[in-house]
C-alpha cells in the first residue's frame, strides 16, 4: 500500500512541478491575491478526479478514441491562444499589481470559470494526468493508494505555490515584474497552442 502511495506521490510531483498553463494561472491569481486559495483547491480536486478516472478506466477509453483527443486538442489550442493574447495585452498596458488592485476585482465565479477552462480545455491535462499517471496507477498493487499519493502531491504543490506567490506579491508588485510575468505566461500559452496545432 505505501509503495503504491509513494509511487503516486513521486510520479505526480514530477509532472505537476513542470511549469504549464495551470501552474501559470495559479501563480498569476496568487500574485494578484484574487481568489487564489479556491483556485488552488479546485486544481487539487480536478487532478484527484482525473487521476482516479485514469486509474479506473478512462485512460483506456481516451487512448482508443482519436476523435475525443482531436476535439480536446483543437479546443485547447484555441483557448490557449485567446488566453495568451489576453496576457500579451496586459504586458503592453501600463498596469502593475498595485494598479490592478485598484480596479474592480473579478468575481469568484468568473475566476473559477477561468480555472475550469485552463484545467479542462488543456489537452496536456488528459495526456499527462489521465493517460500517463492514470495508466501507471492502473498497474499498481493498490490503485486507490496510488490515487491518494497523486492527490497529495497536487495538494502540496498547488497550495505551496498559491501561498508562496501571495506572500511574495508585495515584493513583486512592480510594473516591470508584472509585465515580465505576463510575457512569460503569453509565451507559454502560445508555445503549448502551437505544439497542439502542429501535433494535430
Amino acid at each position: 500500500m505505501w509503495q503504491s502511495y509513494l509511487n503516486g506521490l513521486l510520479v505526480a510531483f514530477g509532472l505537476i512541478m513542470a511549469i504549464g498553463t495551470q501552474n501559470a494561472f495559479v501563480l498569476a491569481q496568487s500574485l494578484r491575491r484574487e481568489h487564489h486559495l479556491p483556485v488552488a483547491a479546485f486544481c487539487v480536486i480536478c487532478d484527484a478526479l482525473l487521476v482516479a478516472a485514469g486509474v479506473f478506466g478512462l485512460a483506456t477509453i481516451l487512448a482508443q478514441s482519436p476523435i475525443l483527443l482531436g476535439v480536446a486538442r483543437w479546443g485547447g489550442a484555441l483557448f490557449l491562444l485567446w488566453y495568451g493574447t489576453q496576457a500579451l495585452r496586459r504586458a503592453f498596458s501600463a498596469s502593475s499589481l498595485e494598479q490592478s488592485a485598484g480596479q474592480t476585482a473579478r468575481s469568484l465565479r468568473a475566476v473559477m470559470l477561468s480555472a475550469l477552462a485552463v484545467t479542462l480545455l488543456n489537452p496536456h491535462v488528459y495526456l499527462d494526468t489521465v493517460l500517463l499517471i492514470g495508466s501507471l496507477g492502473a498497474q499498481q498493487s493498490v490503485p486507490g493508494a496510488y490515487v491518494v499519493g497523486a492527490a497529495s502531491a497536487s495538494l502540496l504543490w498547488f497550495f505551496t505555490l498559491a501561498l508562496g506567490a501571495a506572500w511574495l506579491a508585495p515584493w513583486l508588485a512592480r510594473p516591470g515584474t508584472w509585465r515580465l510575468l505576463d510575457l512569460l505566461v503569453a509565451a507559454m500559452m502560445y508555445a503549448v497552442a502551437v505544439q497542439l496545432i502542429v501535433a494535430g
